[in-house]
């Protein structure tokens, strides 16, 4: 009697242990994706995140299809259209320009600060409008395919359906010049530079990475672009050492947007990274470094796999 009182004791042990061991651990792709919503809940703004491994088909969507501002990310469908262009034989990437003082813009950019009268070629604007997010660049690239709406037939045509050019450079710093304040500005969302979503653009840069985009060498020379990025505070800054190269555009409007779309580039893996944020209202390195550490934590479980 006392040995089956005992092993009644036990018996409920006995079977929550094992029925405990046997639920299936998360998938490692559900662990990256807690792990990368744990560093979006630490910051408090909007988030689109869209996350594919070209080689395993592995994809994260946190809101990827949320139409959001764009900043200066617009300008990697400007930089294709310009390439379908110069395809098609409209212009060449030779083709020179002679600056005005009217052509100069505000912001980012190097050309504002030359004289009139410089010389440059298509490529060398394509180049500072990517490497540098070069405003004046952009408004002339703008100028030379035609405006915004060639951009906007280029994003209908590859099946982008969130992605818009709304306002060139000029139109926009004219915009927030007139408002009442940056906040409100941004809180009312009535001028945005461009839209999209996070897997819009992130379609857009696995076209370029596989040579879709156009063709094989347009691809190519975009993606030489896009490697010559100097900014390098948000998806490259954790990425030393780990083996992967980062061709990838930001977009600004510190500190209620910072977004940032790349590829983690190595021999064996090429991850589409593309994070899009906006209405952050505290301090901008804080939601650079939460996109750097999103990036960390991809390069982290693909490098391992």
């Amino acid at each position: 009697m006392k040995y089956s009182a005992v092993a009644q004791a036990f018996l409920p042990v006995l079977f929550v242990l094992p029925a405990s061991a046997q639920q299936p651990a998360a998938a490692p792709l559900s662990r990256l994706q807690a792990s990368i919503e744990r560093i979006t809940k630490s910051i408090n703004a909007d988030w689109g995140i869209y996350i594919k491994c070209l080689e395993t088909g592995e994809e994260i969507n946190i809101d990827a299809d949320r139409q959001m501002d764009t900043m200066s990310v617009i300008k990697i469908p400007l930089m294709v259209e310009a390439f379908r262009q110069i395809e098609a034989g409209k212009f060449s990437l030779e083709d020179k320009i002679t600056l005005k003082e009217s052509d100069k813009r505000p912001g980012t950019g190097i050309i504002r600060s030359l004289d009139p009268g410089a010389v440059l070629t298509m490529k060398d604007l394509l180049t500072l409008m990517i490497i540098v997010s070069d405003n004046t660049a952009t408004d002339l690239m703008y100028a030379k395919v035609g405006g915004l709406d060639p951009v906007n037939q280029l994003a209908q045509s590859y099946g982008l359906k969130n992605t818009r050019a709304v306002f060139n450079a000029d139109a926009w710093f004219k915009a927030i010049a007139a408002a009442p304040s940056r906040d409100q500005f941004h809180r009312e969302g009535k001028t945005p530079f461009g839209l999209s979503s996070a897997r819009d653009i992130g379609k857009l840069l696995e076209m370029i990475e596989l040579g879709q985009a156009v063709n094989k060498k347009s691809s190519d020379l975009m993606l030489q672009m896009l490697r010559g990025q100097v900014y390098s505070s948000r998806l490259p800054k954790y990425l030393t050492g780990t083996g992967f190269r980062v061709p990838h555009k930001t977009g600004d409007f510190l500190p209620y947007i910072a977004n940032d779309v790349g590829i983690l580039e190595s021999p064996s893996r090429n991850i589409v990274i593309s994070v899009f944020t906006a209405h952050h209202y505290g301090t901008g390195a804080y939601l650079e470094d939460a996109i750097a550490r999103v990036a960390e934590q991809v390069a982290d479980y693909f490098g391992y796999r």
